[in-house]
């Protein structure tokens, strides 16, 4: 899923890689490198819970509590982060910064 171009989000989710496998009686772990505005799984958990799962859990491995705008929660959280842009570690700027080791606020001019 993808709802960013640049620093902003463009309030659209886009499915990039179709799920092809029954989710009904199963049980769920979402892995999500960043959770923003919550936009994206908010309008993703439905989908899933509509095909049955057991159980659905989510996985952040960073969170921005001050940018949340949907109840959106995670199960597990690796870090709580201000709300900045941030890139590196798996974490891209249009296709930018993803194969950075460490994270590092984005700064523009």
């Amino acid at each position: 899923l993808a709802s960013y171009k640049g620093t902003t989000s463009t309030g659209n989710v886009i499915t990039a890689i179709g799920l092809e496998e029954s989710l009904h009686g199963r049980h769920i772990i979402l892995l999500e490198d960043i959770i923003d505005t919550g936009k994206t799984l908010h309008g993703f958990i439905p989908q899933l819970e509509h095909q049955g799962p057991a159980s659905i859990k989510i996985a952040a491995l960073l969170t921005k509590p001050e940018a949340l705008q949907y109840p959106v929660h995670a199960d597990y959280t690796g870090f709580a982060i201000p709300n900045k842009f941030v890139v590196g570690y798996g974490l891209d700027y249009d296709g930018l910064g993803r194969n950075l080791r460490e994270l590092y606020e984005l700064v523009e001019d």
